[in-house]
């Protein structure tokens, strides 16, 4: 299956929750640098990731929904290899690793009903909360080019840059997902103003995007926010919204900074939150795919794909 078919099926496609604090918060496991990636090393930390997934999987078959899957290394990247301890030589067969870790969960549930690709997760060189650094787009084609193209490789359908801060570092990605013909995805998160953490409005760091590249990413996606930080944005409209096809929206109402500094997971109201999800549809024509980030799980998925039916949560 391509990428096209996903844009172009009837049928959104889910994704999962937010891994991380679920592995954090309910699995009890201390992440390097927010990297999950380091469950590969292990046969206890394969095991829970794939049960992970394969929850994901049933909802995805039960709701007649296909299914984006996202090899976890949204921190795999070269600028993480320093801080994680690792070569960067290391770093980047881990790419290829969890490629091939998540490609065969696939072949063991991928069917004509439940249409599967595989994705390969990238994230901003520095804090996905707040820039400390702006990229210019140049830097970000060097910085993250080997990740692109080691993931590339390994035969992914295609790659989803999450959690990014400013349009500069988005350029890069895209024009080193460029290099080797991968189709790309670009999530910005945003603040509860609905803009983006370098102030930019998000309808201008799409615009940017855009202008830079050729319209290089097979559409954007907002990640990392709570519906109603962004529900007036893209309810008001414009040429913009057609281009954004997926949301991974929080569970919690929190900013970035109460997030960050919180000791305990804030998992909101699932079914809540897969009631926002169905209200934004109304205003995003090309919506494709659709799961939760920070604080969400199988409850909160679970709701979104079945949205029409979501009730409040017990």
């Amino acid at each position: 299956m391509r990428i096209h078919d996903l844009i172009h099926a009837e049928r959104f496609f889910l994704s999962d929750g937010g891994l991380e604090t679920y592995l954090i918060f309910d699995k009890g496991y201390e992440l390097p640098c927010f990297s999950a990636a380091v469950l590969l090393d292990s046969e206890q930390g394969r095991r829970d990731l794939t049960e992970y997934y394969e929850r994901f999987l049933d909802i995805a078959r039960q709701s007649g929904r296909g299914f984006v899957l996202d090899a976890p290394t949204w921190r795999a990247g070269v600028s993480w290899a320093g801080p994680l301890g690792q070569p960067v030589s290391e770093v980047l067969q881990t790419n290829e690793r969890a490629v091939r870790f998540v490609s065969e969960i696939r072949m063991r549930h991928e069917e004509d009903a439940l249409p599967i690709l595989v994705n390969g997760l990238i994230g901003p060189a520095g804090d996905a909360y707040a820039p400390d650094e702006i990229l210019s787009s140049q830097d970000a084609l060097l910085i993250h080019a080997p990740q692109i193209h080691a993931l590339g490789r390994a035969g992914v359908d295609m790659i989803s840059a999450m959690t990014l801060t400013h349009a500069g570092e988005a350029v890069g990605m895209v024009r080193a997902a460029a290099e080797i013909d991968v189709p790309i995805v670009i999530a910005f998160t945003l603040e509860t103003d609905g803009r983006l953490p370098s102030g930019q409005p998000l309808a201008d760091a799409i615009g940017e995007v855009d202008d830079a590249t050729g319209n290089g990413p097979a559409y954007y996606m907002i990640n990392c926010a709570h519906p109603d930080h962004f529900r007036d944005v893209v309810e008001t409209g414009g040429a913009w919204t057609s281009r954004v096809g997926g949301i991974r929206s929080n569970a919690s109402r929190m900013s970035h900074a109460e997030l960050d500094e919180a000791v305990t997971l804030d998992d909101g109201d699932p079914g809540e939150l897969g009631r926002l999800n169905a209200e934004l549809m109304r205003f995003l024509p090309n919506l494709h795919v659709v799961g939760g980030c920070c604080g969400t799980d199988h409850r909160h998925v679970g709701c979104i794909a079945i949205n029409e039916r979501c009730r409040p949560a017990a």
